[in-house]
């Protein structure tokens, strides 16, 4: 098989102009180039990122040593540390938890509790997600009432029903 010179001239303007636009398109390394920029800025996020992370670890560390655990009592704790407060959980059925919640409702004493009526019993069940008629069953109007005197109720007074 033979060229003419006509087909090898088109052959040599084709590889020339394959060669121009090659070359064109190539940007002489420049995608390679923002890659590795993209790759580097990338990698200084990264270690910024965790710069941080270690830095808000050291100090929530930090800040832990220096406060005193959070957990069961807490409540009563603050309660009796703040002026104005009485401990709520001491009334059988309130636990901590709804004692917060009814701090959080404006109940810090026994009067509150023991001049509640009919409808705010029904609205503070609600917001403890206590059954209807739980509070009057408890009888925390009366259990507050006596606390409130200075009474503590006993174990044994409750269970006979004698005050």
């Amino acid at each position: 098989m033979s060229f003419t010179p006509n087909e090898i001239a088109l052959l040599l303007v084709a590889l020339l102009a394959g060669l121009v636009l090659g070359l064109m398109m190539s940007g002489r390394g420049k995608y390679k180039r923002l890659w590795r920029e993209e790759q580097s800025a990338h990698h200084h996020a990264i270690r910024d990122r965790d710069a941080r992370l270690n830095a808000a670890n050291e100090r929530i560390a930090e800040l832990e040593r220096q406060s005193t655990p959070i957990g069961p009592g807490t409540a009563t704790a603050v309660a009796g540390g703040v002026q104005g407060r009485d401990d709520l959980s001491r009334i059988n059925g309130i636990s901590q938890t709804q004692e917060v919640a009814l701090n959080e409702a404006g109940y810090h004493r026994y009067g509150q509790i023991a001049a509640l009526n009919g409808e705010q019993e029904a609205t503070l069940e609600a917001r403890l997600g206590l059954k209807p008629g739980t509070i009057a069953h408890e009888d925390w109007r009366g259990q507050a009432h006596d606390l409130e005197r200075g009474e503590k109720p006993g174990l044994l007074s409750r269970l006979t029903g004698q005050a």
